[in-house]
């Protein structure tokens, strides 16, 4: 990665970039660390604002990387600070880019790597396996446990979802804080740019 720079900020998906570029979206609740891992993957601590606030991205931000494709961060779900008419708007406004964003090629789920798997998390899952969005699993904060208190929560999400799904998502395990998954993740993109195509399916919903 040779660049990365903040491209729009849109409010609605009518306002998103139109030039064709592959999408890659990042999502997540609220305090799940989805700032600092988009900036540990573009190696600049700056790009996107980190807060101790939780749900402090109410846009949804695109960031062109090396003028090729975009990293998308969305708004996280599960507010609890914010009315039920914003809450109602956050939610509208992911879910329209998650299912009819015309160039989303693939959605990172991001998932706080010491919590047994949360019925919010799980409920949104669900929904982009219904509407056909092509999407992985990113375990955050892997640093602040030990690797088998990782290993056992990942295990825990496997049982939990293979309950409903026959087959599971990609899964990746993260630390921005040591950099760890960064590799696997933007060599995951890589590849998919080689031949990335929006899920149709999901589009003619």
């Amino acid at each position: 990665m040779k660049s990365a720079v903040f491209k729009c900020s849109s409010a609605k998906l009518a306002q998103i970039p139109r030039d064709g570029l592959p999408e890659f979206a990042f999502i997540g609740r609220s305090n799940v660390g989805k700032s600092s891992l988009i900036n540990m993957l573009t190696a600049r601590p700056k790009l996107a604002k980190v807060s101790g606030t939780p749900g402090k991205t109410r846009l949804i931000n695109h960031f062109l990387v090396d003028d090729r494709w975009y990293l998308v961060d969305l708004p996280g779900y599960g507010y609890a600070k914010v009315s039920k008419s914003a809450k109602a708007g956050f939610e509208k406004l992911i879910t329209d880019y998650v299912t009819r964003a015309e160039n989303l090629c693939f959605l990172f789920v991001l998932v706080d790597s010491r919590h047994e798997p949360q019925a919010i998390d799980l409920e949104f899952i669900s929904m982009l396996g219904e509407r056909g969005v092509p999407f992985g699993i990113v375990f955050t904060k892997c640093d602040k446990q030990s690797a088998a208190q990782t290993t056992a929560n990942v295990v825990r999400y496997r049982r939990k979802l293979l309950e409903t799904w026959a087959e599971l998502p990609l899964m990746f395990i993260s630390s921005s804080a040591k950099k760890e998954g960064r590799d696997a993740i933007l060599e995951f993109i890589e590849r998919l740019l080689e031949n990335c195509h929006p899920a149709e399916s999901a589009r003619e919903e």
